[in-house]
């Protein structure tokens, strides 16, 4: 009896496995996993996510924010989400969501900062015109667009004396935004900082640089999956054409199937590895798995569909999302920060740019088979004690 039960359960795991494996993956479960994010939230999640790293408790409520407002672009009645992606806004800022930034950078508080902030606000605005928000919108963009002009670089400083590109993406992402919602005023900026970027590429992969030196923009470290993963979420919103070159030169570097599994992104492109830290996590054969999660995002922003659709898949079956009928979390939620990222992911669309042209698969069409072929093989080895003592009785 022992042996039946235990074969049985086994054979469920696996269907369960093989289900999440192969259905196609939408927004339908991103909902209950931010009913999930909010409950965490209430209970303190965000300055437990502070202690993990300097971002932690800003990017916990930016992308619970962005979520929402990702769902609301779509919703028939978007009041629930606005709703939750204002309160999640007025976190950002609050004093403590200001609180690990520089007052005296500029723009106050850094371009880190400044920026996801001002494209949270804007995409709000989208959804809700409101006289105030609009406002502070127009404000922000001002001192984003007027930093930017001033600064012999394109990537302003996050912090005193250190500069990523990533931010300073974003930043520029959200001047675009606005001028799509309001009168446009920062087409000049873009267009300057797109021509500064293209002089300051990364030499070994000619995408932008991980790291820069904070005066004059030159690379100090190269590309790296946990950045690279974010940039071209964002790059899409400034620059369509710019972006689908950096986009399949990313895919080709940091895509890869490793032990010919299911498809992951790695921190450092191909033949390169170095050291983990606290953005990237673990780098289990050089693969981070923030930067797996966020490319999700990136790749349907881009029209990359197979790509997208496969990383979804593999997060159903290594994730182990545990379900209920009003909440969603994966890894049990012990990371309630790794669940922000995916939701995120998972609702990508432009908001700025037209939804560019499908691309081309670069996923293997049969890279599932290893991953059902084992899920076989535990089931007969599950059953192969039961059928020996029946065969004995």
């Amino acid at each position: 009896m022992l042996r039946r039960i235990a074969a049985v359960v086994v054979t469920l795991i696996a269907l369960v496995a093989a289900v999440r494996l192969v259905t196609p993956q939408d927004t339908s479960g991103v909902r209950r996993q931010l009913t999930f994010l909010r409950a965490q939230l209430d209970a303190g999640a965000g300055p437990a996510a502070q202690k993990l790293f300097p971002e932690g408790y800003f990017f916990l409520y930016a992308l619970y924010g962005l979520a929402h407002v990702d769902l609301g672009r779509t919703a028939s009645d978007p009041g629930a989400d606005v709703r939750e992606a204002r309160w999640a806004l007025a976190q950002l800022e609050s004093p403590a969501g200001r609180e690990p930034f520089d007052a005296g950078l500029t723009p106050a508080y850094g371009v880190f900062y400044q920026g996801w902030t001002n494209w949270l606000r804007g995409g709000v605005l989208s959804l809700e015109p409101d006289p105030a928000l609009r406002r502070d919108f127009e404000s922000a963009s001002a001192a984003l667009a007027t930093a930017l002009d001033a600064a012999a670089t394109p990537y302003l400083t996050a912090y005193p004396g250190q500069a990523w590109p990533v931010d300073s993406t974003v930043a520029v992402a959200s001047l675009r935004l606005h001028d799509k919602l309001l009168t446009p005023r920062y087409a000049g900026t873009a267009d300057r900082w797109l021509a500064q970027v293209r002089q300051r590429l990364d030499p070994a992969t000619g995408l932008l640089p991980h790291t820069v030196d904070p005066v004059s923009g030159r690379p100090t470290s190269g590309a790296r999956g946990t950045s690279q993963s974010i940039i071209q979420r964002f790059l899409v919103e400034i620059d369509p054409a710019f972006a689908r070159a950096q986009y399949l030169r990313f895919r080709s570097l940091f895509v890869v199937r490793p032990l010919r599994l299911g498809p992951a992104v790695r921190e450092y492109p191909r033949g390169t590895d170095g050291p983990a830290d606290v953005d990237s996590g673990p780098l289990p054969l050089g693969v981070s798995l923030s930067a797996t999660a966020v490319t999700l995002g990136a790749a349907a922003v881009q029209g990359d569909g197979q790509l997208a659709g496969a990383l979804a898949n593999y997060g159903e079956l290594i994730g182990v999302p545990v379900s209920t009928p009003w909440s969603k979390r994966y890894a049990a939620g012990v990371l309630p920060i790794g669940d922000a990222f995916l939701a995120w992911s998972k609702t990508a669309r432009p908001w700025v740019a037209a939804q560019p042209a499908p691309l081309p698969g670069v996923v293997d069409r049969f890279w599932r088979l290893p991953f059902v072929a084992v899920l076989a093989l535990a089931v007969l080895l599950g059953w192969i004690p039961v059928a020996r003592r029946s065969a004995r009785r």
